[in-house]
């Protein structure tokens, strides 16, 4: 990629690229139809801050014919005093379904040897991989890096909050999808509030909501902040175990 040092051999590649393709580069993307993806709670892998918890996830999504899809979930997640975690991903499943919803995969890591695995229930594997880095939150987990002097994007402080003997700092994201993209007809509003606990480190109550695909709440429950057994962090013995490491080059 060349790097271009003059101002004005920047200001000559603006002036080549069209007005309207210039805009368009400022504007939202096509509304492609109703998508919800309700993530967890990314479980950040620092020491000195022991807890387990239970992640309670509601959806309500917005259905083409105009009808709502109402689920709902529950999972775990631990973090030890030397920063491993552990987090599940359930089913979502209706309101009225009874027990535990179903296991989808589970996740460990341990920040002292970068070791990463993943386990689920129908192949009975566990996958291990030794992280170049540590992992990463998964999309809509932790707050986006809103966009400086875009009009379409806000972000504010929205205070705190106690919950369970924590205090939460929160912070609300809004993205206005233009009448003209926003496949309605209308501005679309889309809002997401996230509220952080420094204590522990992690995001206690996410929010998302966009008026054409539904509303969708994850918050923390259940807290305890003591040391989780240590069989939480092992990959259950009916398990084989592969090593996906990449070779060493």
């Amino acid at each position: 990629m060349r790097c271009f040092r003059s101002g004005h051999a920047v200001v000559s590649l603006l002036l080549a690229i069209p007005a309207h393709a210039q805009n368009q580069q400022q504007m939202p993307r096509d509304y492609r139809g109703v998508q919800v993806f309700v993530p967890g709670i990314f479980v950040t892998p620092v020491p000195n801050a022991p807890f387990s918890a239970t992640i309670d996830i509601l959806s309500h999504e917005n259905l083409p014919d105009g009808s709502v899809n109402t689920r709902t979930t529950s999972a775990h997640i631990a973090r030890s005093s030397s920063g491993r975690i552990y987090n599940e991903r359930r089913q979502l499943v209706p309101t009225n379904l009874k027990g535990e919803p179903q296991l989808l995969s589970a996740h460990i890591y341990d920040p002292s040897s970068r070791l990463s695995i993943f386990y689920n229930p129908y192949e009975r594997l566990a996958r291990e991989t030794i992280l170049a880095q540590p992992p990463a939150a998964p999309t809509n987990a932790v707050p986006s890096r809103t966009p400086v002097n875009d009009p379409y994007f806000k972000q504010e402080d929205i205070g705190t909050q106690p919950l369970g003997g924590l205090t939460l700092t929160g912070i609300r994201k809004s993205h206005t999808i233009p009448a003209t993209m926003s496949g309605t007809g209308h501005d679309i509003v889309i809002v997401d509030e996230y509220w952080y606990s420094p204590d522990l480190s992690i995001y206690m109550i996410i929010k998302h909501n966009d008026p054409r695909t539904g509303e969708q709440i994850v918050a923390v429950s259940n807290v305890v902040r003591h040391e989780p057994d240590a069989s939480v962090f092992a990959v259950p013995p009916t398990y084989k175990v592969v090593d996906e490491t990449p070779p060493a080059e």
